[in-house]
């Protein structure tokens, strides 16, 4: 592992370098790697996965949309495509990919598969973590594994196709076979990691929730959504507004935090905007940190957690989230977001 420092701490991560693509291979020779589940996740590591040479299998349900898909991604019946239960009995490694309410649904029978030295890998620490709400519970003669990309199963194909990486977390709950490092390790190069840095289940799931109900989703959203209001307010047009609040960051700015860091894209902005931004950054710090904090804690004690799988229960639940996306679809900010998208060169 390379030493890396971090804003004045050092870190240990996995980079290629150290860990190539050949050692995975040769680690992973004899596995079966069985993706259950092709949503969110399982496309863009299975794909990742197979374009890098691995064994790899796809347990999905029969003539759902997401088998649809597989079959369209080139994914085989009866050679690498199977139903799950078949999938799960083929596969040395169970990369157990469905949503945490599928993973719920599914427990049973994934689990009368889980056989000695076989290892489960999660990419999201929730079903061990609220092991009390969701009854997941590994049995103690196989390893369990966690890699967890930083980004969508999207954005991990795309980056792959490019050449590139997405940084992703790996850490180790259960290590029967002695191997357990050496395969997850493996497996996040597998899939398409940039570098990986070690965590645990309990850190993954605790810093994932709080980010996509934080400055990855919802605050960015409620910021979005307050500072269109205002200009709007203040007599606006609804171009203007979306361009300063929305297109001008994710357009321009942002990447250029990407690129360089926050500093660097101060840098180059104009003295008026810079002076500015350093002004109000504490403000709206100091305004947050208390909301920050309670989600936190909300996260930490499990009610996040009990919040979520109490409505995915619900049968109505898939009409509940559409009518609240379709809310944010049908907002004026971001019916003015299409218009915008389309007039871009």
């Amino acid at each position: 592992m390379a030493k890396i420092n971090f804003g004045g701490t050092l870190e240990e991560v996995v980079t290629r370098d150290e860990f190539p693509l050949v050692k995975a291979l040769e680690i992973l020779k004899d596995e079966t790697i069985a993706i259950i589940g092709y949503g969110v996740q399982g496309p863009g590591q299975s794909l990742n996965l197979k374009d890098n040479g691995f064994n790899v299998i796809i347990g999905q349900r029969k003539n759902s949309k997401s088998w649809d898909k597989a079959i369209d991604d080139g994914w085989v019946e009866g050679k690498d495509l199977f139903e799950i239960e078949e999938a799960c009995k083929k596969g040395t490694i169970i990369q157990y990919l469905l949503s945490d309410a599928g993973q719920i649904e599914m427990w049973e029978t994934v689990k009368k598969h889980l056989t000695e030295n076989k290892a489960l890998y999660f990419s999201h620490g929730f079903g061990i973590t609220y092991k009390d709400q969701t009854n997941i519970i590994p049995p103690k003669n196989i390893d369990v594994i966690l890699v967890a990309p930083k980004g969508s199963g999207t954005s991990l194909r795309r980056l792959f196709v490019e050449g590139n990486g997405l940084n992703s977390s790996f850490a180790i709950h259960q290590d029967h076979t002695g191997n357990a490092r050496n395969r997850v390790i493996a497996l996040g190069i597998g899939v398409g990691s940039g570098y990986l840095f070690e965590t645990t289940f309990k850190k993954e799931v605790y810093s994932d929730l709080t980010g996509e109900r934080g400055t990855l989703m919802g605050a960015i959203q409620g910021l979005f959504s307050a500072q269109y209001a205002i200009l709007r307010k203040k007599g606006h047009s609804p171009s203007e507004a979306f361009n300063e609040t929305v297109e001008e960051a994710t357009q321009s700015l942002y990447p250029l935090v990407a690129e360089n860091g926050m500093d660097w894209m101060y840098a180059n902005c104009s003295t008026t905007a810079q002076r500015g931004a350093l002004d109000w950054w504490k403000k709206f710090r100091d305004a947050v940190y208390p909301v920050f904090e309670e989600l936190y804690e909300s996260v930490e004690s499990g009610e996040e957690a009990r919040i979520t799988i109490k409505a995915n229960k619900k049968s109505n639940y898939r009409d509940g989230l559409n009518k609240e996306l379709d809310e944010l679809k049908d907002s004026e900010i971001w019916r003015t977001g299409s218009a915008v998208r389309k007039l871009r060169p």
